[in-house]
C-alpha cells in the first residue's frame, strides 16, 4: 500500500448541472479513483420513450484521494465546482456510507429517489434483505413502508420501498443481543 492510498478518503465533490457523467469520465481517464451513483430510468419524450442512466445525487461526484497531494488535480478538472464539506473543510464521506450507496444502485427497484432533508420519523434498522443492517427513517408507513436513508456528509437522503415486517425500531436493535 502506498503513501497516498493510506491517507485515502472519500469525498463528495459538487460539479457544474449536468456534468457528472463528464466529470467521472475525467477523473477515471486521470487516474483519480471515482464513484457516480447511477440509476436507470424511463423518460418520455414527445416522440419516444428511452431507458436513461440518471445520477442518484443530481451535482455530485464521489472520489478517494489523499486531500493533501491530489486535490488540487481534483479542483481543476473542468466542471467541478468545490468539495461538499463544512466552510472550508471538506466531509470525508465514511467507506461505509459509500457501500451503502453501492447496494443502494444495485436494487434500482427499491429506490424512489433522492431527498435533500431528514424527515421526522421512527428511526429502524433493516433486518434481511440486500439492505440488511441499513439504518434509516420511516417516513410512510403501508402495505411497503419507505425509509429514507440520510448521508449526513452530504445532506442528502435516498428513498427507499421497504416491507415493514423487515423493519425493526433503532432502539429494540440496539439492546437486541449480538448474534454469533
Amino acid at each position: 500500500m502506498t503513501e497516498n492510498e493510506r491517507n485515502a478518503y472519500w469525498y463528495a465533490v459538487y460539479v457544474r448541472s449536468r456534468y457528472e457523467k463528464k466529470v467521472n469520465r475525467v477523473f477515471i481517464e486521470n487516474s483519480i479513483e471515482s464513484f457516480l451513483p447511477l440509476l436507470e430510468t424511463w423518460r418520455q419524450w414527445s416522440d419516444r420513450k428511452k431507458k436513461v442512466s440518471e445520477p442518484l445525487f443530481r451535482g455530485y461526484v464521489f472520489v478517494r484521494i489523499d486531500m493533501k497531494s491530489e486535490h488540487v488535480k481534483v479542483l481543476d478538472t473542468d466542471g467541478v465546482v468545490k468539495f461538499i464539506g463544512i466552510g472550508r473543510t471538506p466531509s470525508v464521506i465514511s467507506d461505509r456510507d459509500i457501500d451503502w450507496i453501492r447496494k443502494l444502485v444495485r436494487e434500482p427497484d427499491a429506490v424512489k429517489g433522492a431527498v435533500n432533508m431528514l424527515p421526522p420519523g421512527q428511526k429502524v434498522k433493516v433486518t434481511a434483505g440486500p439492505f440488511k443492517d441499513l439504518e434509516g427513517v420511516v417516513v410512510k408507513t403501508g402495505r411497503e413502508s419507505r425509509l429514507v436513508v440520510y448521508f449526513d456528509r452530504i445532506m442528502q437522503g435516498i428513498e427507499v420501498s421497504i416491507f415493514p415486517e423487515l423493519l425493526i425500531p433503532l432502539h429494540t436493535a440496539e439492546l437486541k443481543p449480538a448474534e454469533n
